[in-house]
């Protein structure tokens, strides 16, 4: 009988040490699961050389776009003194460009853009802040984008297709670069919204569906610093007014691709990243509203 408590107490010493072995490892374990879930993972380490590089060509393409801007400059001033008699796509109908027609028609084109830029913005900043919004403001973007993109290609310029006397190839692979420039920003619009509305009713799961969003604004934002209304009395002005469009769809594109790939980024930085997309956006809508020529 006294045999039997040495044999527990034997048996007993042996489990502690075994459960202690298993604690040890079973910490280290949990260690390398935090270690893991903290490390960047490659794909986001993928994907912030890649923002870094696109970051570098802006600045790049920026600067090109400026000195060939400036370059045709006292050409321009001479074609816009010697041919009164045409509009800014060569018709001979008479100026359209600066004309009041001409002026009203193209401010209310960016007066009609910059109010839905602002009311999907407005949506994009409430999801970022988190308020209570109905579910179906979330398909905000691409609704109100796709009606842009419809917009603009067909009313984008009064002499263009499908309104105008201009046919399809003239339109798109003609030699006006602007009447191409508005049909291409329209191409991009109605582009994103067909993403988003995939992306954002389930359709689409993986992360690679919120790059159009965000390459595609990029794309259209460095178009606006190259973007001229070269025969137009105004088109110093203009021109700055679209490198301030230009500066803001910028920054809003970066902010957006910031919060999807940000590695290592906590909820609340993504968070204001997002804040910085909504508010770029409103921002984006309320310049175009200002336009005037």
């Amino acid at each position: 009988m006294a045999s039997a408590p040495v044999a527990f107490s034997r048996s007993a010493s042996a489990a502690f040490r075994i459960a202690g072995k298993k604690d040890v490892c079973y910490g280290a374990l949990d260690q390398r699961a935090d270690a893991s879930r903290w490390s960047p993972s490659l794909s986001m380490m993928r994907w912030s050389y890649l923002l870094s590089g696109l970051l570098i060509f802006i600045v790049w393409y920026t600067s090109i776009s400026v000195a060939q801007a400036q370059a045709p400059s006292d050409h321009q001033d001479v074609s816009t003194q010697t041919d009164g008699t045409t509009d800014h796509h060569g018709h001979a109908s008479g100026r359209w460009e600066g004309s009041p027609e001409g002026i009203a028609y193209s401010e209310f084109s960016h007066h009609f853009t910059g109010l839905c830029d602002m009311l999907f913005g407005f949506a994009e900043l409430g999801q970022a802040l988190q308020y209570p919004l109905p579910l179906w403001t979330r398909l905000a973007l691409p609704t109100i984008l796709g009606v842009v993109g419809v917009y603009n290609m067909i009313w984008s310029d009064h002499d263009a297709w499908p309104i105008g006397s201009l046919s399809f190839a003239a339109t798109f692979f003609g030699q006006d670069r602007e009447i191409i420039e508005h049909k291409f920003c329209a191409v991009l619009a109605m582009a994103i919204a067909v993403c988003e509305a995939l992306r954002r009713t389930g359709r689409v799961r993986h992360p690679a569906w919120a790059a159009p969003l965000v390459f595609l604004t990029l794309a259209g934002s460095l178009l606006l610093f190259v973007h001229s209304h070269a025969n137009h009395p105004g088109a110093a002005r203009i021109d700055l007014h679209h490198a301030v469009l230009g500066t803001v769809g910028v920054i809003a594109g970066l902010s957006k691709g910031l919060a999807s790939w940000l590695p290592g980024a906590s909820p609340q930085v993504r968070k204001w990243f997002e804040v910085g997309w909504g508010g770029g956006v409103v921002l984006f809508g309320l310049l175009l509203l200002l336009y005037s020529e």
